[in-house]
């Protein structure tokens, strides 16, 4: 019999993005979910003068940093600003919520995003996001070096 290889174990790398639209108020919620195991190993290019290491504070900055680039969303071809709001690192995952706003008018309009977020470092990076407005989840996916090139969700009836 053959003993089971821990490389079979894993999956490849991803990461899941979750954006939720208030139709009423236009807020905008932006939750990240990245397996610890994919994030640390990332920070030794993302952060190359700190430690490889969430336990290390500059490192940890870097990915603020990083996150901040290589995630954005526009509203209706407006970028949305978006604010961290809270960071967890666990032992299994990171996770990150950040809050930004779009005038109400302009939640059924296009969403346009890109979720490069290691595609720079893992060939067989896959992003999903899931994207919530006006009791609708649609889902793009975002592959590796490919990540980077922005999808747009197209407006919906209001």
């Amino acid at each position: 019999m053959l003993a089971p290889l821990p490389a079979a174990a894993h999956r490849g790398h991803g990461a899941l993005s979750v954006v939720e639209i208030d139709g009423k108020t236009g807020a905008v919620l932006v939750s990240h979910r990245i397996p610890a195991h994919d994030a640390e190993p990332a920070l030794a290019l993302i952060a190359p003068e700190a430690q490889a290491s969430l336990d290390d504070p500059d490192a940890i900055e870097a990915l603020k940093g990083y996150m901040a680039t290589h995630f954005t969303v526009a509203a209706a071809g407006a970028p949305i600003a978006l604010t961290l709001k809270d960071m967890t690192l666990g032992a299994d995952e990171v996770r990150l919520e950040y809050v930004g706003r779009i005038p109400p008018a302009a939640v059924s309009g296009d969403i346009t995003v890109q979720a490069a977020m290691f595609g720079d470092v893992y060939g067989d990076q896959v992003n999903q996001v899931n994207i919530r407005r006006l009791g609708v989840t649609r889902t793009l996916i975002f592959n590796g070096p490919d990540a980077a090139t922005p999808q747009t969700l197209d407006a919906v009836a209001h």
